[in-house]
């Protein structure tokens, strides 16, 4: 075994969590709301059979987010819905009629035009955000944690947010925004939770069931239905609504969850693995070039439902999540070529890796993975620093973190 690849097998599964809110109905809901707004397309699902040939295994599938609204990334999905369903609950509309045509019309536009929204992000969510704020006429603040790359900040910036880069972590840089929000009136809108702000950070899950919803239809429609599914972890919601989910649509059958975390931000796997029912937090800085997981305090809302239902948790080096980009960046034959960043291609490599390393036989046999298999991944965001991007995939470096 590689010498910073740990596994922890969940000890605490259970069915005592409720998952009622990203049931098949919720995301059919959810979907309908993203489907309302102009840029929405179908994100692909890429079917990567020589790969599938060549690690030997039945199938293997990759959902393909860098596509999603024009930004490059997944994120999106969760701040435009919870944004959407603030303003319903503010202004007093429907929930059925919670649509973007609702929110973007004048008479919304001219009660919403003084709220600013605040974020902390590490490129993508805050872009989310950013773009759904400048939809609405809305002002908005994104603060970044130290080290973040200039590309996504400019990126932000160009959706006419006010934003920064702090010199503080990730949650650190989450705390100062929350004091801004309290102390100034504005509407916080965060992808984690903590005791008093759920409602928001429950809603982002709810907005991520469009991504997992629409690969669990484009599945049915082949045919197919995962037997494996790994996906990446930084505060786990987005863990949280894709176990969830499948734990709703599968509750007979579920796939195999696998949750993988950077070595230097493994919050979810400190947690899982401390099995005395604490959350673990990482602190300090966190040196990963998987900017998108680089968290170090597990959201409250996700974690019971991991500990219910994932069945395996994994922290894992750097260079797993370069193999994934370089994997998906020179496809096998006829393959598609899939374009991944550093947060998006971690489950994809640690995949491969397993397969691929004789060392790691005992990893492979736990996890049950053999010539039946059908693996999903989600590569949750494109090249977003393009220069880190080409640093892996054509030179094989780590990027300064």
């Amino acid at each position: 075994m590689k010498e910073y690849l740990k596994l922890y097998r969940n000890q605490r599964k259970n069915d005592r969590c409720d998952v009622a809110f990203l049931s098949e109905q919720e995301a059919e809901h959810v979907k309908s709301y993203h489907e309302s707004f102009p840029p929405y397309r179908e994100t692909p699902l890429v079917e990567l059979r020589h790969l599938s040939e060549r690690l030997g295994v039945r199938d293997f599938f990759v959902k393909d987010e860098s596509s999603r609204f024009g930004l490059n990334a997944f994120k999106v999905l969760g701040g435009s819905y919870a944004i959407g369903k603030h303003l319903a609950a503010a202004l007093g509309f429907a929930e059925e009629d919670l649509s973007y045509q609702t929110i973007t019309s004048s008479e919304c536009r001219e009660k919403s035009r003084n709220i600013t929204f605040i974020s902390t992000t590490d490129g993508n969510h805050g872009r989310g955000v950013a773009w759904t704020a400048h939809q609405l006429g809305c002002n908005c603040i994104i603060h970044m944690p130290a080290g973040s790359a200039s590309e996504r900040l400019e990126n932000i910036r160009r959706e006419g947010a006010c934003a920064d880069i702090t010199a503080y972590n990730y949650d650190d840089s989450v705390r100062m925004s929350a004091r801004e929000a309290e102390e100034n009136g504005y509407v916080m809108v965060q992808d984690t939770a903590w005791e008093g702000y759920e409602d928001i950070p429950r809603w982002i899950m709810q907005g991520y069931l469009t991504m997992a919803y629409e690969a669990y239809r484009q599945l049915q429609r082949k045919g197919m239905r995962p037997t494996h599914i790994f996906v990446q972890a930084g505060v786990g919601s987005l863990a949280g609504a894709v176990t969830g989910f499948f734990r709703n649509v599968y509750p007979q059958d579920t796939p195999v969850i696998t949750i993988v975390e950077p070595n230097e931000a493994d919050c979810i796997y400190r947690t899982a693995s401390a099995d005395d029912g604490e959350l673990h937090a990482v602190t300090g800085r966190m040196k990963t070039m998987m900017a998108g997981l680089a968290c170090g305090e597990p959201c409250t809302i996700a974690w019971p439902i991991l500990s219910a239902y994932a069945d395996y948790f994994v922290s894992c080096p750097d260079y797993i999540s370069a193999k994934g980009m370089r994997v998906l960046s020179s496809p096998l034959e006829e393959d598609a070529r899939v374009v991944s960043g550093e947060s998006g291609a971690v489950g994809v490599g640690l995949a491969a890796e397993i397969l691929q390393n004789e060392k790691l036989a005992e990893i492979k046999k736990e996890l049950r993975l053999d010539e039946k298999s059908i693996i999903l991944c989600f590569s949750t965001e494109g090249a977003t620093d393009k220069k880190n991007y080409y640093d892996i995939v054509w030179d094989g470096l780590e990027p300064s973190c």
